[in-house]
């Protein structure tokens, strides 16, 4: 399925280059560009579960971007553009749960149950993205972008710690498995390998000329598929990277 997909946009994308060629007769008029950004942003559950009570901290994690565009007009208005991402969407951050399913290690036990506490969660997340979208230009220093993008994740991390709480075992009434705040009384878990390694999402953005060849860039890109597999069931809800990035870009063409 997802490899069908991927090959969709493919073509749906060459299709489109294809059939710009043949109108416009000539590539002289393709813009590249060279970009470096930050991502802001973070790995959540849309809308936050009852079971999340609250959110006690987020940590910025060094999680840059950098890329190239080849962006191709159709008209004096509208074009397209795709582009070669490299980047990391990462997030530290600790939430106050009740009652919230989860599968830990405390010690040399694995169990699984409804946790009442604080977890903690990092998320790393490096990958390749090709992005092909929609370019409107509204001035000589404004344009707009929108459409999909498909991520390549090249490695990944999703772990963290149970800690100041219970655990009631395999039911709300299971037995109570107290967890301390220090190490050796809290659970941990690790579910790196059960991520996916392939992500599908739709951006939104806009660039703004500053000079002949140096502009800003801020963007969205909100992920459509959880970062887990839909019959991984160990974590309770459906987890979405949204990410904002802001940067700068370079024409080099």
């Amino acid at each position: 399925m997802k490899n069908s997909i991927a090959y969709t946009i493919f073509i749906i994308a060459a299709s489109v280059f294809t059939g710009s060629r043949a109108q416009a007769g000539t590539l002289d008029s393709l813009q590249v560009k060279a970009r470096v950004g930050y991502n802001i942003g973070g790995t959540t559950p849309i809308p936050l579960p009852e079971t999340i009570r609250s959110i006690e901290s987020y940590n910025l994690t060094p999680s840059f971007m950098v890329g190239f565009d080849a962006i191709l007009p159709l008209t004096q208005q509208w074009g397209i553009t795709a582009s070669l991402r490299f980047e990391n969407k990462g997030m530290k951050a600790t939430v106050t749960t009740k009652a919230y399913f989860m599968e830990v290690v405390k010690g040399d036990q694995k169990m699984a149950g409804l946790f009442t506490g604080h977890v903690e969660q990092e998320v790393k997340q490096w990958m390749l993205t090709v992005p092909v979208m929609a370019t409107l230009k509204l001035s000589n220093k404004v344009m707009l972008k929108g459409g999909p993008y498909v991520s390549f994740l090249l490695n990944k991390g999703f772990s963290g710690i149970a800690s100041d709480g219970y655990l009631r075992k395999d039911s709300p009434t299971g037995a109570k498995i107290l967890m301390g705040n220090r190490e050796g009384e809290w659970a941990t878990y690790d579910f790196d390998d059960d991520m996916r390694s392939v992500q599908f999402g739709i951006g939104i953005g806009v660039d703004w000329q500053l000079h002949k060849r140096i502009g800003l860039m801020a963007d969205l890109n909100w992920g459509l598929t959880g970062i887990f597999p839909g019959d991984f069931k160990t974590v309770e809800q459906p987890l979405y990277p949204v990410y904002g990035t802001i940067g700068v870009f370079y024409r080099l063409k």
